[in-house]
């Protein structure tokens, strides 16, 4: 089975998802272009014409629809004869365009594969595509349906997560965050992204909020109170949960995912690829994982796809130098550090959604990118990104530096 690798990886910085926010007045393919525009310009992979570009995109409608890959190819300019495709997986999107792209190299029905992600939620808000959840009563009868910050309240909830829990991690992110800008740590990947007149539009992560304190986001309103106690949801989590005599609504704008808009693109092949192109690899896709849970707190999958991903790589959980855990609420990660064991030294280290936002499509690929750049950064060798999904799933990666395993 061939080897699936890293060859080079790029995104945007992620723009306030909002009328204000630097990126609005692009379109979702314009931000694709750039990506595609500028890994190309760093590896050449037109020159092969790679056999995919697959696209995570969580709300694939409207601006984003009709195959954004597809057209985010023609809007680079790049050859008429490379193909797209998109796949919607939520929030893990992005997550599931990399392991699809690896699947197919692994499995010998690819040689090389651009795999990426796209996200303008400040043009389409979260669930813009609908779906059952939400509309359908029989369905929302048969699943609990619970919206994400609910379910988020009720995993702080289980697990006995204070509000004061969820802010000191949201602060530590906003730290780490800024920190890693500051320290340049993000510059081998950042694409800066302009307009069609050459107007620099964004080149820095938006939404970071260097200097954020505890006593900052203890003053922020619970953000899920008013859906949960007067939308009724807190009546519904009970009926799942008749253990729960009170959701604590801990949440906030503060110590949830930032709504943003964004964009990466990675270039995932073979061996024998990568040397027509006259490229190194710089890590190997070892495994990758998916797992699913109960649909009403929907939230806790990160732990078990984490678990079942390394298992297929022959890994334990002590194994793996850092993980990316995306930052979709706090209590996620919280419940994520506490069923695993693994310290917070060792998780997000350079911050993450909470600090730096959430570009739904784009965030997995995001995320494999700066886990990449860390493990080269400190000299370590193998890492794990994990998401939860809506609807109670959790998607999982494990990648190595190449000729650094043991």
């Amino acid at each position: 089975m061939p080897d699936a690798y890293i060859f080079d990886s790029v995104r945007t910085p992620r723009g306030k998802g909002r009328p204000s926010g630097a990126l609005h007045t692009l379109s979702p393919i314009d931000l694709g272009a750039t990506v595609l525009s500028a890994l190309d310009e760093r590896t050449r992979f037109s020159r092969f014409e790679p056999e995919d570009v697959i696209f995570g995109c969580g709300d694939g409608v409207n601006d984003q629809g009709a195959n954004i890959a597809r057209s985010s190819v023609l809007h680079a300019g790049l050859p008429d004869t490379i193909p797209g495709s998109t796949v919607s997986r939520f929030c893990a999107s992005g997550l599931d365009a990399v392991n699809s792209a690896a699947a197919r190299v692994m499995a010998g029905q690819a040689e090389l594969i651009v795999a990426g992600g796209v996200e303008m939620m400040s043009i389409i808000p979260i669930a813009g595509t609908g779906g059952p959840n939400g509309t359908d009563a029989i369905f929302n009868d048969e699943a609990h349906f619970t919206p994400l910050g609910e379910a988020a309240d009720l995993l702080a909830t289980l697990c006995g997560h204070s509000r004061a829990d969820a802010d000191a991690y949201a602060a530590a992110s906003q730290a780490r965050a800024a920190d890693a800008w500051n320290e340049r740590r993000f510059d081998r990947s950042i694409v800066p992204v302009h307009d069609v007149n050459g107007t620099l539009m964004l080149d820095r992560d938006e939404h970071v909020r260097p200097g954020t304190t505890i006593e900052d986001l203890a003053k922020l309103p619970a953000a899920f109170r008013t859906m949960g106690e007067k939308g009724g949801f807190d009546a519904i989590v009970r009926q799942r949960y008749p253990q729960v005599a009170k959701v604590a609504h801990v949440h906030t704008a503060g110590n949830s995912s930032g709504i943003v808009d964004g964009a990466a693109a990675m270039l995932v092949g073979t061996a024998e690829a990568g040397e027509r192109l006259g490229l190194k690899p710089r890590a190997r896709i070892r495994s990758f994982a998916n797992a699913a849970m109960d649909p009403c707190l929907m939230l806790a999958a990160p732990a078990d796809a984490t678990r079942r991903c390394l298992a297929r790589a022959g890994r334990t959980l002590d194994d793996i130098d850092l993980y990316e855990v995306n930052e979709a609420f706090a209590s996620v990660v919280l419940h994520f550090m506490e069923r695993t064991g693994v310290g917070h030294d060792r998780v997000n280290v350079n911050g993450g959604a909470i600090a730096m936002g959430h570009p739904i499509g784009a965030t997995g690929v995001m995320l494999v990118g700066t886990l990449l750049d860390e493990l080269e950064r400190t000299g370590k060798e193998s890492g794990v990104v994990t998401l939860c999904v809506g609807l109670g799933m959790g998607v999982a990666t494990c990648i190595e530096r190449v000729g650094l395993a043991s």
